[in-house]
């Protein structure tokens, strides 16, 4: 049966997320993927960050993933998408799920992001 098999929402704080990057030295580079790294604004990153929370949330926390399994990007129209590998790529086979589907958003003070995973 076809449907919505995970829905998924994670909401960041902008101000707190920048002074973890500022004061955690190397955690840029384990949460982000180099291309995710490059989109350069803490607003982007903290969205891209609350995108991989909720795939987490909206798939149930698969074991063993990495937060390099689950790179944001963008589509060739320039809306995001989610680009999965290894323990992210390998739980969607075994659920059934097909499509997941992004939407990224950020405003003065939270980054938001919300998931649906589609059987």
């Amino acid at each position: 049966m076809a449907g919505i098999w995970g829905v998924g929402v994670d909401v960041v704080d902008l101000a707190r997320f920048e002074r973890s990057l500022e004061r955690t030295a190397g955690l840029r580079e384990r949460l982000f993927t180099p291309v995710e790294a490059a989109v350069g604004s803490p607003e982007r990153l903290a969205a891209r960050f609350a995108a991989k929370e909720a795939f987490v949330k909206a798939l149930r926390a698969p074991t063993g993933l990495s937060w390099h399994d689950v790179e944001v990007v963008l589509d060739e129209h320039g809306a995001p998408a989610l680009a999965l590998s290894d323990a992210a790529a390998a739980h969607l086979r075994s659920v059934g799920v097909e499509r997941v589907h992004v939407s990224l958003s950020h405003d003065t003070s939270v980054a938001t992001a919300f998931v649906v995973a589609e059987a």
